[in-house]
This record gives structure tokens, C-alpha cells and sequence, in this order.
């Protein structure tokens, strides 16, 4: 209960706090005893899903910059073999759908210039086919007409339902044009990486496809001698360790979604777990959260349920799936929506849902089709569009938000919120590394703010059934 006692204590001891903090710049700042506007805000949970892009599904949502069409009928068509015909945008209703590759090099055969039309052949032409689902630079079997499929709302009952009655963000960029490793690490730390040297975040330098999870190596009877990356950079636990502002990462144990290296054909599965760092578990390997003796504020998805029914959630939370949950191809839509109905259930259903604000999204567009040009930010993107969500008793009911958005805008929020507005800049951080911009400045990156109305009470929840009855089949 340790948020809770902490914000009574808040408003009891306010006036004290604000002496003590003019002599002590080490002290966390408190909140006021009257929590206004994204203040009122006191848990921020990022659930993270996997490999879908925007049109894929919500595609033909009312309202959203979804599919072009003419009289019902998708416009779009993508070449196809030669040249010798095209494919438009289907309504795939399957629940085990293929995708494509999804590395830098297929974004940028997939964006094609401007014209949005490279998925059907990026997905044809791909060499390396192979049995492992979540390597990037691979294809499995299947129909590469796969990738223009679109699932409509009768197939994500549940996903529909959280937009029509909360935020749907229909310009979500994945923060790079790359896979889901350098996306995560965005995610947490605004900047994808290779470095050279531990606590050396001046040797790091950019990377947005191969940033330094090389494979293990090493005797296997002795996994201590595994090679390991090397993620010197500044992420957003050192700033909120610095702050005393709570914070955890939620992982989903299972097998861990993508091979080591994202050239290689095919892995052995990975076991994955809170101790097990990897693609969707980076934190890890951070020297900051080494440091900072934090890697026990990573832990399994079971103490977010615990958590969230206790009223004790951290004040920062990311939420990362196994590949079974995922949604990353072949993983089944429908277990992708039970999981994330059931996260979302408990937080709404716990004492905290009053003050709580879910962001929903997906790591990236895993080759599906998507028809809106990502916008140039620095030189590392963004990458195409993905679904993304605002679910909160204060998220704006119905609203379709059009803001240029990526995953620096949860960092920016975050900071915003319980830090005062501080970045992780190079230049006030306290750790300055060479990273090619500071994303939460960014020009063109919207305002989170903008989906919440904080000037009424907190709404209830809106608690769905975790098998939704849907169109999805096979």
C-alpha cells in the first residue's frame, strides 16, 4: 500500500516538504495536496503488444485516418510479382495471421519513396524462409497477400470498445523504422544503441537494427560466460531512481519471441522471464539499472495483478507479453486480446483505477500494410503507424486523436508528470551521451495531455468479458 500511505502522507506534511526541499536538492518533490490536471494521474502503465500496424486494425474504424475507400471498396493496391497485378486491402478474418519482414531494410522497401506500396513484394521477394516466427529478416509459409489483410471490429470487439469509449490515436509511429528490440529500448530510453564500454555512455553510438544484442556465446553448461550487450546509455529508470519516483517492469514468462540475432534463420526457443534479459526485456542490461540495484523492480506480470487488487501499483509501469499473448505472428489474435483484457481488467477493477492511465500500443507494423508516410524526426525515423490507445477514468470518451505521436510521447508524459518536466538530455541528465536528438523535444511530437478531460470526476470502469464473442476464425 505504499502509494497510497504515501499520498495521504503528501498532503499531510505539505507545507513541511516545501521547507525541507529549499534546503535539499536530493529530496523527491512531493504532490500538491490538491492533485490537478495530468497530476492527478498517479500510475502510468505502458502495455506494450506486439507487430500490428494501424490499418491492420482499425483500418476502417469510424472517424480514424484508416484505409482509403471509394464507395466501400479499398482504393490502395500494392504490386505484386512483376508487376503483373496488385493486391488491395481484404478483411482477413483469421486469427492466425503471417505478416512479413520487418527489419529497417523491408520499412524502407515497404514506404517505397512515399508511396506506401512495397508489402506485398518486400513479403514475396524475402529470402530466408524459416520455421522461426519472430526473426525480422524472415517470412514463413503462407499467402503473401497475408500482409493486406485487416481485421475489422466484429474480429477485436474488446480493442474497439476501449476506443469507442476512450482514446483511439490513429497517428502512433513506432519511434524507429526497425524491429521490436531497438522499438523497446526506444520505449524506456528514447534511443536505440551500440556501446563499447560499461558506464561509458560517450561510447555508445546509434543503431536503430543491430544495437549490440549480440548472440549468446559461450559454454552453454556455464551461462555465466554469455556475452552479453553492452546498454551504457541513459534510460528513464535513472531518472526516476534519481527522483524516488516507483517504477517496474512486468514481463509475461513463456518463451522469449525472437532469435538473438535478428540475421539468423531460425533459434532454438528461449526461456523468457523477469531474470532472463532479451528483445522485450532489455532493462537488464542497462549499467543504470545495475547501478542503481533495480533489477528487482522487474518482475513478473503476477505482481502487476497483485498489485493493481492491492492498490499498491508503482507509480511507472511497462507490461511486456510472452510470445504466446503477443499478437507478433503466429501468435492468435484472440489470446492477445484475452491477456491485455484481463491487465486491463485488473487495473481498473483495483483502488488505483481513479488515478491510473493505461497506454496500449504495438512495437511495430510486423510487414503489415499501412497507407499514411511516417514523418522524418532525426535519422532515426519514425517507423510506420501502429494501433495505440488511451484507457483511463480520465481519458477523453470517443475521441480519435490525429496527433503526430511515437513512444517518446509516453516518455514525455512520464516526465511531465511526476518529474518536472525533466528530459533525458544529454546536456542535464547528468549522463551525456551522443544520442542524435532529445525525441521528447521534438517539434512535431503531440501532447498526451490532449486526451484526458480532468475536469470531471474519474469515470468507472468499463470491465469486458476476456473471450469476447468475435468474427475471428481458424
Amino acid at each position: 500500500m505504499r502509494n497510497r500511505r504515501d499520498r495521504i502522507a503528501a498532503v499531510a506534511v505539505l507545507s513541511v516538504a516545501a521547507m525541507v526541499s529549499s534546503c535539499s536538492g536530493s529530496r523527491p518533490p512531493r504532490p500538491p495536496a490538491v492533485l490537478v490536471g495530468i497530476h492527478k494521474i498517479q500510475h502510468i502503465v505502458v502495455i506494450m503488444q506486439e507487430n500490428r500496424s494501424f490499418d491492420s486494425y482499425f483500418g476502417t474504424y469510424p472517424g480514424a485516418d484508416g484505409i482509403p475507400m471509394s464507395n466501400g471498396r479499398p482504393t490502395a493496391c500494392a504490386p505484386d510479382i512483376a508487376g503483373s497485378h496488385c493486391v488491395s486491402p481484404y478483411p482477413d478474418h483469421f486469427d492466425v495471421n503471417r505478416g512479413g519482414p520487418h527489419g529497417h531494410a523491408a520499412a524502407v522497401r515497404d514506404v517505397n519513396g512515399t508511396r506506401m506500396n512495397g508489402f506485398v513484394l518486400t513479403r514475396r521477394t524475402t529470402r530466408g524462409l524459416c520455421d522461426e516466427p519472430n526473426n525480422p529478416d524472415c517470412v514463413q509459409a503462407g499467402s503473401a497477400k497475408d500482409v493486406m489483410g485487416y481485421h475489422t471490429g466484429s474480429d477485436l470487439p474488446n480493442y474497439w470498445t476501449y476506443a469507442h469509449d476512450f482514446v483511439l490515436q490513429d497517428h502512433m509511429f513506432e519511434p524507429d523504422s526497425s524491429w521490436s528490440l531497438p522499438a523497446h529500448l526506444f520505449m524506456v530510453s528514447g534511443w536505440s544503441a551500440d556501446c563499447t564500454r560499461h558506464n561509458d555512455p560517450a561510447s555508445c553510438r546509434n543503431a536503430n537494427q543491430t544495437p549490440g544484442l549480440r548472440p549468446r556465446t559461450g559454454d552453454p553448461l556455464n551461462p555465466s560466460s554469455y556475452k552479453a550487450p553492452i546498454y551504457a546509455w541513459t534510460d528513464l529508470t535513472y531518472l526516476l531512481h534519481a527522483q524516488g519516483v516507483s517504477w517496474n517492469y512486468y514481463v509475461v514468462p513463456g518463451i522469449e519471441p525472437d532469435c538473438q540475432n535478428p540475421a539468423t534463420l531460425s533459434c532454438a526457443p528461449v526461456a523468457q522471464s523477469p531474470r532472463t534479459p532479451g528483445i522485450w526485456n532489455p532493462l537488464p542490461y542497462f549499467d543504470t539499472v545495475q547501478n542503481d540495484d533495480q533489477r528487482e523492480n522487474i518482475q513478473s506480470v503476477q505482481q502487476l495483478y497483485r498489485a493493481a487488487k492491492d492498490g499498491d501499483l508503482p507509480h511507472v509501469a511497462w507490461v511486456v507479453p510472452s510470445g504466446s499473448v503477443s499478437e507478433h505472428p503466429p501468435a492468435r489474435v484472440s489470446d492477445g486480446v484475452a491477456y491485455v483484457t484481463s491487465v486491463v481488467n485488473a487495473l481498473m477493477s483495483g483502488p488505483d483505477w481513479s488515478s491510473t492511465a493505461i497506454f496500449l500500443a504495438w512495437d511495430d507494423w510486423g510487414g503489415f500494410y499501412d497507407h499514411v508516410v511516417p514523418p522524418t524526426v532525426d535519422r532515426n525515423g519514425y517507423g510506420l503507424r501502429v494501433p495505440a490507445l488511451v484507457i483511463s477514468p480520465y481519458a477523453r470518451s470517443g475521441f480519435v486523436d490525429h496527433q503526430v505521436l511515437s513512444f517518446d510521447a509516453y516518455l514525455k508524459f512520464i516526465e511531465d508528470d511526476f518529474l518536472n518536466g525533466q528530459r533525458l538530455d544529454p546536456r542535464t541528465d547528468g549522463r551525456p551521451d551522443p544520442r542524435p536528438s532529445v525525441r521528447e523535444n521534438a517539434p512535431i511530437l503531440g501532447d498526451l495531455a490532449r486526451d484526458f478531460d480532468f475536469s470531471h470526476a474519474p469515470r468507472p470502469p468499463v470491465l469486458l468479458p476476456v473471450h469476447p464473442k468475435s468474427t475471428l476464425v481458424g
